[in-house]
């Protein structure tokens, strides 16, 4: 599985990009297994409130022809915390 993740806006407007292949690292596996167990692909789209200095991402995944991409803010609310910790588990394995 490929997985990408990309933040644009934020206060400084510093972009961050991170890849990973499940299948080239170590952590892909509990990645993948992260994504199941949460069931990401039929999880409801973030939240996106408006606001230039916030710092929106957006998660793109690939699982065999299966694709879905989510974009959030890192602001906090609630409905945004498990797309927050799965963007945490993509820094890491990165």
């Amino acid at each position: 599985m490929k997985i990408s993740a990309t933040s644009s806006g934020g206060f400084a407007g510093l972009a961050q990009h991170y890849e990973v292949d499940t299948e080239a690292g170590p952590a892909g596996k509990a990645l993948e297994l992260a994504l199941k167990a949460h069931n990401y692909f039929a999880a409801p789209p973030a939240t996106t409130p408006i606001g230039a200095d916030l710092l929106r991402w957006t998660l793109s995944f690939d699982d065999a022809g299966q694709q879905r991409s989510v974009s959030f803010v890192e602001d906090g609310q609630a409905a945004n915390l498990p797309w927050q910790e799965l963007l945490a588990q993509i820094r890491a394995a990165a």
